[in-house]
């Protein structure tokens, strides 16, 4: 089946793949943005502890995307994968790191004897809700900014600053850096949304479903504002084009707005996971409370219809999916990063798992989702974080 497709046909599903896990792992970062207001929306111990219990039941599939997209990425792009993880090492240090704390945190925070105490890991998982959030999307902004790197003809990617990918945000001086950091701070405020969206959904708590309500609006505008931001300014500037016959790079303007407009399917579903989106938070807002509980889903779907459509107009149409500013020519295509046809057909073969995965990641999720989480039933189970 597989081994008849063309190496370009195989090139695009591989890179369908690896956008699908990209955008779930943004809708999963619910539980990052919900460990950044722990103390927002509890006001006592217990009902931190509440909030703790209800996102650190899903912390695991988190990371486990997180993994998984690394994996898919490495194994079908490897030279993306080396150029990036192996140059920007500063930047993906920082996200593991901050992955690493998270893991630590929910083992240790209420261990009878925890020596540093529980704030102090509430405090790592705070840190890990906002550096995980914001690198991860200023990282996937480059897909469309660009970043400083180049690659021999043996293919070896050597970075050309010495900061090692923290330039991409925090050099003021290159417009685009604010390009970056609008989808990082974005991504930053939409897993807060996300996050209360969930404990709308999952928390029986009367005093911590108030307190989420009114920090909604707040968090949902400015998820709006950076988005925005961001989105507008991708679809104006310039874009990194390759001649599918030559394979040269060259800049073609409005190229991602071009790009929307080529694949008409690609342009509805962004549309429709923005309107999904803001539907799911209008009906949080408005609705009464077993309406408004039920729009996570609304929210989460319209979240990965969304980020699904920004990676196939980084990567489809002939665009360059990790451009380079130092060396236009070293840019990164689906065509010259990806695996061999081989190893593209075997890993294909693979992917046919992925239906039963989905399968056993809801059935957990139900089974986890059963009843809804409040003082009492927290009290009642025998393994609390």
């Amino acid at each position: 089946m597989f081994e008849n497709l063309s190496y370009l046909a195989l090139q695009e599903y591989w890179w369908a793949i690896v956008s699908l896990l990209g955008a779930f792992l943004v809708f999963l970062l619910f539980v990052q943005g919900g460990q950044t207001l722990l103390y927002t929306l509890g006001k006592n111990e217990k009902e931190v502890s509440v909030l703790a219990n209800s996102i650190g039941r899903k912390w695991e599939f988190t990371f486990t995307t997180l993994v998984t997209f690394g994996g898919a990425a490495f194994a079908s792009f490897p030279l993306f994968y080396s150029t990036s993880f192996g140059g920007a090492y500063w930047v993906w240090m920082l996200i593991l790191f901050a992955f690493i704390v998270q893991a630590v945190s929910y083992e240790y925070r209420s261990k009878a004897d925890n020596w540093l105490g529980t704030k102090t890991y509430d405090m790592f998982l705070y840190a890990n809700g906002l550096l995980g959030t914001i690198l991860l999307g200023t990282a996937v902004a480059t897909f469309f900014t660009g970043s400083q790197f180049h690659v021999d003809e043996l293919h070896r990617s050597y970075w050309d600053s010495p900061f090692k990918g923290l330039e991409l945000a925090f050099n003021f001086g290159r417009y685009q850096t604010y390009i970056n950091l609008s989808l990082g701070l974005g991504v930053f405020f939409l897993s807060r949304v996300l996050a209360i969206l969930y404990f709308m959904n999952n928390i029986e708590e009367e005093n911590i479903i108030s307190r989420a309500r009114k920090k909604l609006v707040p968090n949902a505008v400015l998820f709006l504002v950076f988005f925005l931001f961001f989105l507008i300014n991708i679809l104006v500037i310039e874009g990194f084009n390759y001649d599918p016959i030559t394979k040269a790079v060259n800049m073609e303007s409005f190229k991602y707005l071009h790009n929307l407009l080529a694949m008409p399917s690609v342009l509805i579903l962004m549309l429709l996971g923005v309107i999904m989106v803001l539907w799911g938070i209008f009906r949080a807002i408005t609705a009464f409370e077993k309406c408004g509980s039920k729009a996570i889903w609304f929210t989460g779907l319209g979240t990965v219809f969304t980020v699904f459509s920004l990676f196939l107009i980084a990567g489809y149409n002939h665009t360059a999916f990790y451009p380079s500013v130092s060396d236009l020519q070293s840019s990164l295509t689906i065509e010259n990063a990806s695996s061999s046809k081989y190893t593209l057909v075997a890993m294909s073969y693979v992917s046919l798992m992925v239906p039963f995965v989905l399968a056993y990641i809801w059935y957990a999720w139900k089974a986890l989702n059963k009843k809804k989480l409040s003082v009492n039933e927290l009290e009642k189970d025998g393994h609390a974080y």
